[in-house]
């Protein structure tokens, strides 16, 4: 995960800011969701329910990009990448004042560093379980028998494109809805 300062800020404004997702919001991302994928997405915090059901609202919004449309049956595996590509984040516990922490840990102290701090107890394996959350929400997934490719998003979105398995045009989208480019 690189820091990238601009996107870092939005997103910290945006956690201090944010509310949770109104139950239309809720209903609306859970109709792309099997049922054991909709219980993650509601033990997310409500800040990460509401950056992901925005993030899942501008792929929505642009799934033209990739030939389908929201009505679409091959649209639902996108969403749901949409809604469930942070689920990791909900095992570490972290608010948003000790997110910043982990990221700036982890920036100054390697991505390798989170297996060990994992390890240990209170906030230092917080931060470390936190640094680990792309994995994290992939074994979550796989558990819950998501989508493959819902599964793999989680484990890829903070990875450089080289090493993506979804399909490029799929990737894209879901990378620029999640960084507000779209």
């Amino acid at each position: 995960m690189s820091l990238q300062p601009m996107h870092r800020v939005q997103r910290f404004a945006r956690s201090v800011f944010s509310t949770a997702p109104s139950p239309e919001q809720i209903a609306w991302a859970s109709s792309f969701l099997t049922e054991p994928e909709s219980r993650l997405f509601l033990r997310m915090p409500n800040v990460d329910q509401s950056h992901c059901v925005g993030v899942a609202r501008s792929v929505a919004a642009n799934l033209d990009r990739v030939d389908l449309e929201e009505s679409d049956p091959a649209a639902v595996w996108l969403m749901a990448a949409a809604l469930l590509h942070d689920v990791g984040k909900s095992v570490s516990g972290l608010g948003t004042y000790g997110r910043v922490v982990a990221t700036l840990s982890e920036t100054l102290g390697g991505s390798e560093m989170g297996a060990h701090w994992a390890e240990r107890g209170g906030m230092t394996r917080k931060v470390g379980l936190y640094m680990q959350y792309p994995q994290l929400g992939s074994d979550l997934l796989a558990l819950a028998d998501s989508d493959p490719r819902v599964t793999a998003w989680a484990a890829e979105h903070h990875l450089p494109p080289e090493q993506w398995t979804l399909p490029l045009n799929c990737a894209l989208l879901l990378q620029q809805a999640d960084d507000g480019r779209l």
